[in-house]
Order: structure tokens, then sequence, then C-alpha cells
């Protein structure tokens, strides 16, 4: 038995075991520590994050993938005060800028004035296109945000009558962003839910959270630092090969360069994506159908281009869109944490992006830049593509996705995937970790 660990049953403390340091077990990992249960969290990799974590390009901490965050993240705002890394966000009011195509601003008003003082000044759509907008929002908060039944964002947007430039530069894009599921295929009833938080919700609610550091500072890293201040370390570079039941609950045996170990624990959170929780349950009847349904997500990808231009080319702000026919959003992380001349380019979900090497990638953004700032630019000194294969579930309509509890007593979820009113986003993940962690202390209590 690895030292440290004391196994279920011997009248110390109930012992939980997470297994995966992403935003969602750390997160679950924080809130069972501040109420005294103490935890064991497994790590594969050698950093946390998850799918949301720090990387290394050219010799710059980067993100494997920019986030963007909002100020309706409440839970991932409180996280991130229980950790101390909260002064790395840069509030600013929402900004939605497609140069030179579109743009939506929306000012310090209180809720609903600045999302209709933004629609009205909006550019580059009609009146009679803002108009539209407006009751489309109207006629889903007098339902409070709930659809009849599911269907596509693309008929829900049909179906309210919004016009080809509004849903081309600001529903699409916002669906794409949030979802990371095109229009034509992604759950309509998320998405109005990511609405009714947003767009929809109180003054701040839509203020843009622009990271001043890379995802890595935001919460992996300080999460880890203080769970090892407590006296609850991450255990990195563990990778968790088996979890079975025992007479004290559950029993996990793991790998850690080449050593082995293994420990009893009264409850086990596997905080894993769903294809790698799918593999690590236990061979139990009663979770057969949970092995089924994870195995039955379908995922769309995210990919990052990493441009680094001389110091002197910036954007006009720190996030603009961009009007394809390949890119999506560009990143500028000069004003953000100091990398003058880097821009990172984020392609969501599948799309004719996939069917390009990364050097041609590289030049199709370039070529998109430049029509966007509305002027040439020296080719970048270099690029890097980093790709995530499976970096979300695909938020189809209707999809089934399961409970934090699972058919067996003291075995748990957690991940942006499982049931809750948003899709694969990192507030998705840390409330799911702090659903977990509630669950269990009702259960040990």
């Amino acid at each position: 038995m690895d030292q440290g660990l004391t196994p279920s049953g011997t009248g110390a403390p109930a012992r939980v075991a997470i297994v995966g340091a992403g935003w969602a077990g750390l997160a679950c990992a924080v809130a069972l520590v501040r109420q005294g249960i103490p935890v064991s969290i497994f790590e594969s990799a050698r950093q946390p994050g998850g799918r949301a974590r720090l990387v290394q390009v050219e010799g710059l901490a980067l993100d494997n993938g920019p986030h963007l965050l909002i100020g309706a993240y409440g839970a991932t705002l409180e996280l991130m005060g229980q950790i101390g890394s909260a002064g790395h966000l840069r509030r600013t009011p929402l900004a939605l800028l497609t140069p030179p195509h579109f743009s939506l601003r929306l000012p310090r008003l209180p809720a609903p004035l600045h999302l209709a003082w933004g629609l009205l000044t909006a550019k580059g759509v009609g009146l009679g296109e803002k108009f539209a907008a407006a009751r489309f929002m109207q006629a889903l908060k007098a339902g409070g945000y709930r659809l009849p039944a599911d269907c596509s964002v693309s008929e829900l947007l049909q179906r309210y009558r919004q016009g080809p430039r509004l849903t081309r530069f600001l529903w699409e894009p916002l669906c794409l962003a949030a979802l990371n599921t095109p229009a034509a295929a992604a759950s309509a009833q998320v998405f109005a839910n990511v609405l009714r938080d947003s767009l929809g919700g109180p003054g701040g609610a839509t203020d843009m959270l622009l990271p001043t550091t890379h995802l890595g500072g935001l919460v992996p890293e300080p999460a880890a630092t203080w769970l090892a201040e407590k006296g609850q370390p991450v255990r990195l570079s563990s990778r968790v090969r088996r979890i079975s039941a025992s007479s004290a609950g559950w029993r996990l045996e793991w790998e850690n360069e080449g050593q082995t170990g293994s420990a009893e624990f009264s409850q086990v959170v596997l905080a894993t994506a769903p294809q790698h929780g799918a593999a690590l349950l236990p061979p139990a009847p009663a979770l057969d159908a949970l092995r089924r349904q994870l195995a039955a997500f379908a995922y769309e990808p995210i990919a990052t281009v990493y441009l680094q231009y001389d110091a002197d080319v910036a954007l006009p702000f720190p996030l603009l869109g961009l009007a394809g026919p390949i890119g999506q959003w560009v990143f500028d992380r000069g004003p953000l944490d100091g990398h003058r001349g880097l821009l990172a380019c984020v392609l969501s979900a599948h799309g004719p992006w996939e069917a390009l090497a990364p050097e041609a990638l590289a030049q199709s953004l370039h070529r998109e830049l430049e029509s966007a700032l509305g002027r040439p630019l020296a080719p970048p000194r270099w690029q890097r593509t980093i790709r995530e294969a499976r970096a979300t579930f695909a938020c189809r309509p209707d999809l089934e996705r399961p409970a934090n509890a699972t058919p067996m007593p003291g075995l748990w979820l957690a991940g942006d995937y499982t049931a809750g009113d948003y899709p694969a986003t990192l507030e998705g993940a840390v409330r799911s970790g702090h659903t977990a962690a509630r669950l269990i202390a009702a259960n040990l209590a």
C-alpha cells in the first residue's frame, strides 16, 4: 500500500479518491477539503488542467487552447476566489467584433437596457434584424428559456425569423463558441440556457473575463498549490489502471513512473473525459447501461493556431471574430499576458480547416487576418497548431447526459459532460465538480 493513504475502515476520516485533475476534479477536491473531507487526486499527465491546461510553445507558457470566460460563470469565479487566482482576469463589457462586417458592444447599463442599447447601435445589420433579435430574446424570456421540445439552434433561429447577417455574425458564432457544435446540429435548449445566463442575465453577466495568464495559472496550478498546502497534493503522472469494489468501498490500483500502488477509499470520483471514464468503470452489470452511454458520446475538435508576428502587430480589441471561410476567433496575447505580436486563432468543431496541413492552415488564417485588419502583414515568424481531436462532446438536441451519481453507491462522476444546463465549458466542469462534492458530503454526513 502506498504510504500516506489511509484505507477506509480504520477509524480514520473517509478518504475520497478523485481520478483526474482537470477543472472538474480540482473543483470537487477543493470543495471537499473545505468541508474537512480528505482527498487523494490522481492525474495521469505531468501537469493538472485536463483539456484546459498549460503548454510550452517556442519557449512560451501558453494554452492548449484559449478560453473566454464571462461574468455569468459564478462557480468558476467562486473557485478562483477560494484559491487566490481571481486577479488574473481582465473584465470588460461584451464586444463582438468581426471587422469590417459587424460590431456589437454592450454598454455598462442595467439589464436589459445594456442589450437593448447594444442591439440598437450594432453595426452591420439593418433595423429589422435588430428588432427581430430583441423579439427573439423577449420570447425566450417569456417562456422561461424553456423550449417545448429541443431542436437544432438553426431551427430555433428560423422559427423566430432571425435575419441572415445577425445569424451569421452573432447567433452562429455564439453557438459555436459556447457549445463547440455547429448551429445546424447544436441543442437549442442548451443554447437557450446559455443565453438565459448571459445576454438575458443581470448586469455584468455578459462581461468578458479575459485571462491575463495562461490557463494553468487560472485554476489548475493555484488549485494544486492550495490543495498541497492543505496536505492533499495532486499525484501527477499517476495513471489509475483499475477500480474495483472492496469491503471498505473501492480499491484503486495505479502506476506511477513504473511503480505500482493501491489503496482503498470509501468514495471514488471519476473526473475524466467520458471515454476514459467508460474504460475505468468496474465490470459490474449495474454499470452496463452507463458504460454504453459514455461510450456513445460523439465529439467535436478544437484547434488553436498560434501565429507570432512582429511586436508591433496588434488587434484593435483582444478578441476579434473572423469572417471565414476558415477563421472563427482570434485572441491577441499582447494586451493579455504580454506576448506582443502573438495571435491565437481558435477553430471550433468539425469543419474545412481539418483538411489543411499546418502550413496551409496558417497561410489561410494569415490572409483572413489581413482582410480583418485592412492592411498587409509580414508573414509570421513562426506558427504552431495544437489540435484537440476530442475537445468537447457534441452538444446535440435531446442528448442524454449521465448524472453525477452512478448506480453503484460511492462511485460518482464529475465532468462537463454530466447532466446540467451548460455545454462543455469551464463553468460546466466546475459546476459538475461542485455538485459531486455536495452529493458526497451529504452521503458521508
